[in-house]
């Protein structure tokens, strides 16, 4: 199929001025599939999408409009790159005219409606959209996304975690100790969004390393829910932190597992490269290597390795992803790619950025 015989995917952003939003722009202005027919701010209403974020000039051509101003009700998909409870608000009416939603926040990640309220503080405005809604993570619900019209894109942590484990649960024999799984995560600093805020100034953040959300992150109920399915319901214990960085883009996911006493002698390695031996953005790398956050940046690839700990009953799974690529708008768009019946790498396949 050449370029001048794909579809046209109309498409929209809600809420398109933060980190998410500016690198969802980056890879649907340079999809060959999509055009951007409406971007929306409140607060930056007639400004020129190119004049905030430069580095689209010439690629993006849009002007921010107000939501009620823009012609959302023109497009085929609208991505929701806004915080927490908005798309919720106006995700019915847009299903119901035939326009599929992707939501970069949290929305339609959680089944449980009494969890999400009490982890994200907002009653669910539509949870009849929400029970039909499917969690956003390809290399778990491939064919489920295909068929979707609301798709709850994962949270950053949530991917690094979830695709490191899911080699060892989706078997038939268990293979380690499910109720202690210990995940050890650090994000920079773009995790924490585009908006002003003391933690997040350079003299706080340079030449620092921090734990945060250590009594309780948002991403921790994503995961265990996720993580649930995976072994068909059975409970799983979950020590979850998370850890800022000095560095503006990047997550790197260590994981912590306990062996049950016949899985020890398994072939690890070979396991993790047969799972994912067809997954176009995973990458298993050789045994004795590990993954570096600027192996991935900027591109839509998860690198992954496995290691044995100095205990043989210890397995570590190191994972590597750019958080605002794979684990937020690239993540998004494979998504929009599945759910129009085009080959999901499409407008995805841009090679990390060295140095």
């Amino acid at each position: 199929m050449t370029a001048s015989t794909y579809p046209t995917i109309r498409a929209g952003i809600v809420g398109a001025t933060g980190y998410t939003g500016v690198e969802l722009l980056r890879l649907l202005g340079a999809h060959p599939a999509v055009e951007i027919r409406a971007v929306t701010s409140r607060t930056e209403q007639g400004m020129p999408v190119a004049e905030m974020f430069p580095n689209l000039r010439g690629h993006v051509d849009a002007v921010f409009q107000t939501p009620d101003e823009a012609a959302l009700d023109e497009c085929d998909v609208v991505f929701f790159a806004t915080p927490h409870g908005v798309a919720m608000q106006q995700a019915r009416q847009l299903v119901d005219q035939g326009i599929k939603v992707i939501d970069l926040a949290a929305d339609f990640r959680l089944q449980e409606t009494a969890v999400f309220e009490q982890w994200y503080k907002h009653k669910h405005a539509c949870p009849d959209v929400l029970s039909e809604a499917v969690y956003g993570l390809v290399e778990l619900h491939r064919e489920r996304i295909r068929h979707a019209r609301v798709v709850g894109n994962p949270g950053c942590y949530p991917v690094t975690v979830l695709l490191g484990l899911a080699p060892l649960l989706q078997q038939d024999t268990p293979l380690i100790d499910t109720s202690n799984i210990i995940a050890d995560c650090k994000s920079g600093v773009s995790g924490a969004g585009r908006k002003a805020s003391i933690g997040t100034l350079f003299a706080e953040t340079s030449d620092n390393f921090k734990a945060y959300g250590v009594g309780g992150h948002r991403h921790h109920p994503e995961i265990v829910e996720q993580l649930r399915g995976l072994t068909q319901g059975q409970e799983v214990g979950l020590t979850f932190t998370p850890h800022l960085v000095p560095m503006i883009r990047g997550m790197f996911s260590t994981l912590y597992l306990r062996l049950l006493p016949e899985a020890v002698d398994t072939d690890f390695q070979k396991l993790y490269e047969q799972r994912y031996a067809d997954e176009p953005f995973i990458d298993v790398l050789p045994a004795g290597t590990w993954p570096e956050t600027r192996s991935v940046r900027a591109s839509n690839m998860l690198r992954i390795a496995v290691q044995r700990g100095t205990q043989k009953d210890v397995l570590i799974v190191m994972v590597a992803q750019d958080n605002l690529v794979k684990g937020a708008a690239g993540q998004a768009v494979q998504n929009m790619n599945l759910m129009f019946g085009l080959d999901e790498r499409l407008g995805l396949q841009q090679i990390a950025v060295l140095p």
